[in-house]
């Protein structure tokens, strides 16, 4: 095998979660499907979140320097990760008829089919060609419930979800 090609099987074992980022700028907030976060530290507690620079959401956390995280539930429907996963933010209001709040940071907060919340205050950020890599200090986190967080390894095959070109995760499908 040619050392320079990628294998998406052997990317697929990293393990993710599937998350609904979301930000906002003055009045107006948006959120998109991400899986690329981690913690980074315990002390203080710190996480990194990978968003591609093109997307409205990352407009919004370079202008008030917040996200919030919403760590989704294997249940979440198909229906409402493509509303947060291939619809654009400039087009429609991702939030309209949802029950989300407004968190500390002034971030909203989706509150369907989300297992747990983090909220966070970008304190730096790297840029990674296409993505900004946002450090954050994670300011306040809140359980819903105790269903199952769904990973992206659910989503992939058992729901049979894909990557669009601007995740993190997308590979054309010929290399593998």
């Amino acid at each position: 095998m040619d050392p320079q090609e990628i294998s998406l099987e052997a990317l697929m074992k990293i393990n993710y979660g599937l998350y609904v980022i979301s930000s906002k700028s003055g009045d107006e907030i948006n959120g998109l499907i991400a899986n690329a976060i981690t913690q980074t530290s315990a002390e203080p507690p710190t996480i990194a979140v990978c968003i591609n620079k093109d997307h409205l959401t990352h407009e919004f956390i370079k202008d008030s320097a917040v996200l919030s995280i919403s760590i989704l539930a294997e249940e979440t429907p198909m229906k409402f990760i493509g509303r947060f996963g291939f619809r654009k933010g400039r087009e429609i209001n991702k939030f309209e008829g949802l029950d989300y709040k407004y968190g500390v940071t002034g971030a909203p907060i989706l509150l369907e089919h989300t297992v747990a919340t983090i909220e966070c205050e970008v304190i730096d950020s790297v840029v990674v060609e296409t993505h900004t890599l946002f450090i954050s200090k994670i300011v306040n986190s809140e359980m819903i419930n105790d269903k199952t967080p769904m990973t992206y390894d659910y989503y992939y095959q058992v729901l049979k979800g894909k990557s669009p070109k601007s995740a993190p995760t997308y590979l054309n499908s010929k290399k593998k």
